[in-house]
């Protein structure tokens, strides 16, 4: 008799959402020169059983610390394109060991596309190689 696959564990999430900051990318002058609203959405997956298990900090992210380090990029270096601005914004989660996987979503909401529009955004997903 074959054994049967595991079941798949569906990873566990921690998500930082609706992070804001006014900053100075885009493409043309006048975003670099005015600035503007950003939002950004990460959503990281982590084992958080360890740290459930011992009720320790130390064994997760801290997701204080992370929104922190988001908006120093977030508000730091522009960059033209936001798909860079998404990579920067992974790599930074990517960073912590626990991290496995980060998906990024940054929200362009005032852009100028010369048509009435909700949103403009770009997401993207990084894993650990």
């Amino acid at each position: 008799m074959a054994e049967s696959p595991s079941p798949r564990r569906v990873p566990d999430r921690i998500a930082v959402r609706g992070l804001r900051a006014h900053a100075h990318h885009g493409v043309y002058a006048f975003e670099r020169e005015r600035g503007q609203l950003f939002t950004v959405d990460a959503v990281l997956e982590v084992d958080t059983a360890p740290a459930a298990a011992g009720d320790d900090l130390a064994l997760t992210v801290n997701y204080a610390d992370l929104a922190q380090q988001l908006h120093r990029v977030l508000v730091g270096e522009p960059v033209d394109l936001l798909e860079t601005l998404c990579q920067r914004l992974a790599d930074v989660c990517l960073a912590d060991p626990l991290v496995a996987a980060a998906e990024i979503t940054v929200h362009k909401p005032q852009a100028e596309l010369g048509v009435p529009f909700d949103d403009v955004t770009v997401s993207i997903r990084r894993e650990r190689p």
